[in-house]
Order: structure tokens, then sequence, then C-alpha cells
């Protein structure tokens, strides 16, 4: 079966940084576009960072720029999200999610906690 497992969150005060994880089976990694996502009180989930299937491409929401960076191990089938200068606008559950297009699939973790007191 296909599983995304992250870890790596908790409480962080501003400033401070976070790696977070998602390991990953039951599926080809190396041919999956990995993201991660977060889902802050109250609104809606959002995209924070994708990573290409190979590193070589990624992207970030505006709000992480510059502070977030995606990367990913095909050899250890996990995926990373280093965070910096953690803001009190970044609490949130935040997601891994990876897809695939032949086959389909588009599967979730079951989320990580960030807390960053204001």
């Amino acid at each position: 079966q296909v599983q995304l497992v992250e870890s790596g969150g908790g409480l962080v005060q501003p400033g401070g940084s976070l790696k977070l994880s998602c390991a990953a089976s039951g599926f080809t990694f190396s041919s999956a576009i990995m993201s991660w996502y977060r889902r802050p009180p109250g609104k809606e989930r959002e995209l924070a960072a994708f990573i290409s299937s190979y590193g070589s491409s990624t992207n970030y929401a505006d709000s992480v720029k510059g502070r977030f960076t995606i990367s990913r191990d095909n050899a250890k089938n996990i995926v990373y999200l280093q965070m910096h200068s953690l803001k009190p606008e970044d609490p949130a559950v935040y997601y891994c999610n990876a897809r695939t297009s032949n086959p389909f699939m588009d599967s979730w973790g079951q989320g990580t906690q960030v807390t960053v007191p204001s």
C-alpha cells in the first residue's frame, strides 16, 4: 500500500528552524512529484512547496520563499522540508503529497503539526 509518514513537527519559537521529513513507500518514489502542503487554523489547505522527480525543479509559495527549502533523497525515499526563520503566521498542519501520472496516484500523509507561538 502507498504510505506517506510525516515527522519532525513541533513547537518552535519565532525565528527558529525545523526540518520535516516524509518517508514514502508502496510506489516508485523517484517517479513522483513530491509536495508539502499546509493547513493553517481556520484556512484552506495550501501548497507550500513541490519538487520534481529528480530534484531538478522546485517551486515555493510566496509566503515561504527564501525561508523554506524542499529536497528529496531518492535512495531513501524521503522528502524534506527545511524551514528557517519561522514566523507566527507559519503554524499549520503540514502534509506530504505524492503524485504520479502513470499510473495515476495522488496520495497524502497524515500530517504533522508545526506550532510557532506569537
